[in-house]
């Protein structure tokens, strides 16, 4: 039990960390907005896609959200990432899509460990 609250702590502290300095960045960063535009995509969507991870930090983070709550955000970030990839790969070649894949395993840990941490609380 212990061992699996610290990797799901570890894990979901860093997505949580990574997500919400994406999300503030998307909104104060000019690069980023270059960025955007460079894929192809229009400004309001850096705009909702900031919010959005905004939002989703805060689910993953707070530990009394319902663990419903906390499917639909790992299930948002997951098509986040995997978009992500796609769009930088399809733009500008694979090896720019490296990080979403990282973000994308950071996640896979934090949602295994956090079903892990579920079922033995659940026991407890």
């Amino acid at each position: 039990m212990k061992l699996t609250n610290i990797i799901y702590w570890i894990s979901t502290a860093l997505l949580g960390l990574q997500v919400a300095f994406a999300g503030v960045l998307y909104f104060t960063s000019p690069e980023v907005a270059t960025g955007f535009t460079h894929l192809g995509f229009p400004d309001y969507f850096r705009v909702e896609l900031g919010a959005a991870k905004l939002i989703a930090a805060v689910l993953l983070l707070l530990p009394m959200v319902p663990m419903r709550a906390k499917e639909w955000t790992y299930a948002g970030l997951a098509i986040a990432f995997v978009s992500a990839f796609i769009a930088h790969a399809s733009v500008d070649g694979a090896s720019t899509g490296i990080a979403p894949l990282v973000s994308l395993v950071i996640l896979a840990v934090s949602y295994v460990y956090a079903h892990k941490r579920q079922a033995t609380l659940a026991f407890a």
